[in-house]
């Protein structure tokens, strides 16, 4: 029987148009917009000025603090202005305008596709490595890699989990990396498990990429300590709390992280990125991207430089439809709908969704019917329709006691609502002033 987690969740139509097209390296921007926020935590802080000339891979912005990370030049070229963008949020972020001149890589990048096996790095000099390289998680919620990796005094970690399940509908690009890319990705695995010390690693799938189970079970033969776990299909099972309880049976608590139940939670495209950073010494400034949706003419998986602006990756894949309705960053449950084409490529960047005129809009909102179906679908066990009332009225005290950070923001309810009611934005309001009133608190 394939397991799943325990609470909540649903099943979003799949729509995986981009399912086994191979990774395409898309043609290098003329221009690149390197924002400087690409990270939970602070904004690094730019270490280039207006004329300066760099290479790819040089680190062009450092990181502001523990929680932050450095960023580097996705091209070789000119640097025309520091300057402030427009980015997948709507508003105006600093970033770093390059013009691309040649392609001149820093002189220690491994470039070969030589696999690498043998891991001399030690622990110390593996996190190290990560942190130089910037890397960030890559399934979207962009936490600093080296962060997780440094487990707290008093907590050990027993088990590393990584994130193969890509539970998004449309996304497919950690799907392809693990057919394309996979016996990295086990390196990459075993070097994250000499970096936390653990001789225990899980691989969780979703069963409706068989050949990715087939293919990483059959490599994974040769790297003790590695096993692939199947999983029932069943959204958001690539939440970190939810693919910990599908795997291997505990639950986070309320407010706290992984590590508290012995786990660390990677996803496999950031794996493949800490394979790069410590085997080839390559900095994160690239990575694979998802251009699909149902009138797109050529739905693609594309690796493409940070600071690409997402119009060129909508042209390779055949252009804009003319029915488009909207363009979401992400996929269509957690992602965001995006303002203007030329926003670019970040770390976060895992597709772009090209949604028709006719499923893009929303229905109006009615009244709530009370029927309960938001409550059974979180998988945080919370009560959607509570936290968008207490938010709509700005009863924050009420909003923090009914648990409201502990939302996933997965969209679940939503999705499942009779009524059309915005909940999930509401929710999210509510989030981020009650999150802003404990950091008030806490601060004093």
């Amino acid at each position: 029987m394939l397991k799943t987690f325990s609470l909540g969740g649903v099943h979003p139509e799949e729509n995986k148009f981009s399912a086994g097209q191979k990774i395409e390296t898309l043609e290098i921007p003329e221009q690149v917009s390197v924002l400087v926020a690409q990270h939970i935590g602070g904004p690094a802080e730019v270490a280039v000025d207006k004329g300066d000339q760099v290479k790819v891979g040089q680190i062009i912005a450092t990181a502001a603090g523990f929680v932050s990370t450095n960023i580097h030049s996705p091209v070789s070229g000119t640097v025309l202005k520091i300057d402030t963008i427009i980015d997948a949020s709507g508003y105006r972020k600093k970033a770093i305008i390059i013009k691309t001149e040649g392609d001149e890589w820093e002189a220690n990048i491994d470039r070969s596709e030589t696999l690498v096996k043998e891991i001399t790095a030690t622990p110390q000099e593996i996190i190290r490595k990560i942190t130089n390289a910037g890397i960030v998680g890559l399934g979207g919620a962009t936490f600093p890699s080296h962060v997780k990796l440094s487990v707290p005094p008093g907590k050990k970690c027993e088990v590393l989990i990584l994130n193969g399940v890509e539970c998004e509908p449309y996304l497919t690009s950690d799907h392809q990396l693990m057919m394309e890319k996979g016996e990295e990705i086990l390196v990459g695995t075993k070097i994250l498990m000499k970096a936390l010390n653990v001789d225990k690693a899980i691989i969780g799938i979703e069963n409706n990429k068989k050949d990715a189970i087939e293919k990483m079970s059959e490599l994974s033969k040769s790297y003790d300590g590695i096993s692939i776990q199947p999983l029932k299909v069943q959204y958001p099972q690539g939440g970190e709390k939810q693919l910990i309880d599908a795997c291997i049976g505990k639950q986070v608590p309320s407010g706290k992280l992984p590590i508290e139940v012995g786990a660390v939670v990677q996803n496999t495209g950031t794996v493949f990125a800490v394979y790069e950073a410590v085997q080839k010494n390559k900095p994160l400034f690239e990575r694979v991207v998802t251009v699909t949706g149902k009138s797109v003419k050529k739905p693609s998986n594309f690796k493409a430089r940070i600071g690409t602006p997402i119009s060129q990756l909508i042209d390779a894949a055949g252009g804009l439809p003319e029915d488009t309705g909207k363009i979401i960053g992400g996929g269509p449950m957690m992602g965001k709908a995006l303002t203007t084409t030329d926003i670019p490529v970040t770390k976060g960047s895992s597709g772009i969704l090209i949604m028709p005129e006719e499923i893009a809009k929303r229905k109006p909102s009615q009244n709530c019917i009370r029927c309960a179906k938001c409550v059974s679908v979180c998988p945080m066990g919370l009560s959607p329709y509570l936290l968008m009332t207490v938010s709509e009225k700005s009863v924050w005290d009420r909003a923090e006691e009914e648990k409201i950070m502990d939302c996933i923001e997965c969209g679940s309810c939503s999705f499942t609502c009779p009524s059309s009611r915005p909940l999930l934005d509401y929710i999210r309001l509510g989030k981020g002033t009650v999150g802003q009133i404990i950091r008030n608190r806490t601060n004093k």
